[in-house]
């Protein structure tokens, strides 16, 4: 933990004891009464219906329903939002076209320091159903973060360390069972109040077999580049696609008239197999019996400490101060026929305390330091990058003006990145700031445009990559001379709620200076055999728009019904072609028909193909998905609910063209899901 962190919460507890804050305590003096806050992007108060930047957020309700997996597969379907599916096992979010460390994937507020940003096949450290609200930031959120986040932020927000007074027990269960898998899934999660102090404990387990599938796992695309004949609709299995995952975890919290402060722990272990990742390393019939044996498995475990606090203070323009950091020790192993084959070392902390001003006729504004320190490691015969030790610090501060009709905000960061291993080191000095502009101009219309310009330092993949990543399907190598990455992003932003409609519409463009980009080379390496790839500079433009839209057919009382829309559609150009792995344009319609005791869904999901691609990549035919659910609370207590739904009824062939295995490893066939949760 930093020193500022330490101090800081040495602080807090010594000020926060005393009476216990009520459940009803009053609002800061002049805090503003708004609909649902996003507690990602800033650390005031902003609502859902005021944001310049599109964000969407997954309540704990919905999660409990949500189809078992990764953090990709849970957020894939939203409005921009993609996966990079390397099996049931590893997925993350895609937005906008980006991933990787454009995507910054963040626990409470703080980097998950894991290794799923350094390959696709490697899991994100947290599962979904561990989490209290997710919420999902498209575009530019470099400000409040650093420059890992030039495309989007997940944030993952769990109740470990309550920030309020908890009278009681208090709990929550949920059990599913699917079929396309064999899967069940099962977690818990209690909270017990006492006094001032706030105890909590979580506990979740997911087990699966490899999955269903209505066609073989190979596409006739890839069938037809190796010069195969496809064998016809039949029914299969994507082998090495099991996942055996535990995750469990507690916390304490003191809650004062003055404040909270707590600390968490959690420990993640988890087995899951890789489809798709055996090494090729031999010719002829030895090649063969190579492709032949068992499958890749990664063995994962993370052990992780948080610490959390928010100060009430009176400070000159500063009314609050907040606190949070985490440390990590985490490593997975590749293991090939029961040994290892390469193992990953992460262990680091990162840190940020925030200092929230009084808001004063409208103006809310906020300043802030973050930190972080942590090593990287790879050691086997996938030891793509050497072992290298980045730190990081940077300043920020945002500002916002609301004067209800209209109102303006912007931000400005500064950062200092180090990276050092044994090929070289480099360090970076990155500025990013933005500004924005919004109108009220009628009663539920909001209308925003921001602009930002954000500077992202290489990451150690980029420059020191120099070995065979399977992975990828290649011979990866870094460059020790590559700049900062800039981009300039300009999003206009549409939110109207009135009546029955409800909408909110995106339009976005962003030009990159210095974009980042993996080629192909043409040559092969003597050794693996593999296609050799260099990470490269080149000027790029993304663009395109996202849009939601609800319009309630028909409501009385409890009972209504509700159509909603939903499309997306982004476009990648770079000065050397067009980028891998670009998603094609979605729409999706859905009907909801709330009965009172009884929600029931139909949706029908459009995806298009892909075929605008880069060097080397294999076109993506669409495809057309049909998913049904019905919760069910019928008993007088409503913390019971019963849910069963089917996904992929139609059984379509569907192939995510954002992942590195949609030719080896379409998304689950036919599933049928029955589960229970009860809430007290």
């Amino acid at each position: 933990m930093t020193k500022t962190a330490l101090f800081a919460a040495a602080g807090i507890l010594a000020l926060i004891s005393g009476p216990a804050l009520a459940d009803d305590a009053a609002p800061p003096t002049g805090a503003r009464q708004v609909s649902e806050v996003v507690v990602t992007g800033a650390p005031y108060v902003v609502s859902m219906d005021s944001t310049t930047t599109a964000v969407n957020v997954i309540m704990r309700d919905d999660l409990d329903t949500a189809a078992s997996g990764g953090l990709g597969d849970v957020l894939s379907g939203l409005p921009g939002v993609r996966s990079t599916f390397f099996g049931p096992g590893a997925s993350r979010p895609v937005i906008r076209g980006l991933s990787g460390p454009r995507v910054l994937v963040l626990t409470n507020g703080v980097g998950m320091i894991d290794a799923s940003a350094l390959s696709p096949d490697h899991q994100v450290a947290t599962d979904p159903q561990e989490a209290e609200r997710i919420e999902v930031l498209r575009g530019p959120s470099a400000l409040a973060y650093g420059g890992s986040a030039i495309g989007g932020v997940v944030n993952i927000i769990d109740d470990r360390i309550s920030e309020k007074v908890v009278d009681g027990f208090h709990g929550r269960l949920i059990a599913a069972t699917t079929s396309v898998d064999d899967g069940s899934t099962a977690s818990a999660a209690f909270k017990l109040g006492v006094g001032n102090w706030v105890f909590s404990a979580d506990g979740l387990r997911r087990e699966s077999s490899d999955y269903k599938i209505p066609v073989p796992a190979e596409s006739r695309r890839q069938l037809a580049a190796d010069g195969e004949a496809f064998p016809g609709p039949i029914n299969s299995t994507v082998e090495n696609t099991a996942v055996d995952l535990y995750a469990y975890g507690g916390g304490v919290s003191y809650v004062g008239d003055r404040g909270f402060l707590g600390f968490a722990v959690k420990r993640t272990e988890t087995t899951y197999g890789v489809p798709g990742h055996a090494h090729e390393e031999e010719e002829g019939e030895e090649h063969e019996e190579h492709e032949e044996e068992a499958g890749v498995l990664i063995d994962l475990k993370q052990t992780r400490y948080d610490l959390r606090g928010g100060l009430n203070l009176d400070l000159g323009v500063f009314n609050q101060l907040k606190v949070s950091a985490g440390y990590a020790d985490y490593e997975h192993a590749e293991i090939e026929d029961g040994a290892v084959g390469t193992l990953f070392l992460s262990d680091g902390w990162e840190a940020r305390a925030e200092l929230v001003q009084v808001e004063r006729d409208g103006w809310q504004g906020a300043v802030g330091v973050q930190g972080l320190s942590r090593t990287i490691e790879a050691i086997g015969d996938e030891a793509f990058i050497p072992s290298t030790e980045i730190k990081e610090v940077g300043a920020f501060t945002l500002q916002r003006l609301d004067r209800e009709g209209w109102g303006v905000e912007g931000g400005l960061r500064l950062d200092r990145r180090e990276l050092k291993s044994a090929l070289g080191s480099r360090d970076f000095t990155n500025v990013s700031a933005s500004a924005g502009a919004f109108l009220r101009p009628a009663t539920g219309w909001f209308l925003g445009l921001s602009g930002s310009r954000t500077s992202r330092a290489p990451t150690e993949v980029e420059l020191f990559a120099n070995g065979p990543h399977a992975a990828t399907r290649g011979f990866e190598q870094g460059d020790l001379d590559l700049d900062s990455e800039i981009s300039y992003s300009l999003d206009a932003t549409l939110h109207y709620g009135g009546g029955p409609w409800d909408m909110d519409l995106h339009v976005f463009g962003v030009r990159y200076d210095g974009f980042i980009d993996l080629r192909p080379t043409g040559f092969d390496d003597a050794d693996s055999g593999l296609a050799i790839f260099d990470y490269v500079q080149t000027d790029a433009e993304f663009y395109g728009a996202e849009v939601e839209i609800a319009h309630r057919l028909w409501e009385d009382g409890e009972r209504s019904f509700t159509l909603e829309g939903a499309a997306d559609y982004v476009r990648g150009d770079t000065d050397l072609g067009a980028p891998a792995r670009i998603p094609p344009w979605s729409v999706t319609g859905r009907a909801v028909f709330e009965g009172g005791w009884w929600t029931g869904k139909l949706e029908l999901r459009q995806v298009g193909d892909q075929d605008r691609v880069a060097e080397a990549e294999i076109p993506t035919d669409g495809y057309r998905m049909l998913n049904a659910s019905l919760i069910m609370r019928p008993f007088d207590d409503k913390g019971l609910k019963i849910f069963a739904d089917v996904r992929n009824l139609n059984d379509a062939e569907a192939r995510e063209h954002a992942s590195f295995l949609k030719d080896l490893a379409p998304l689950p066939g036919r599933s049928f899901r029955i589960g229970a949760g009860y809430t007290f």
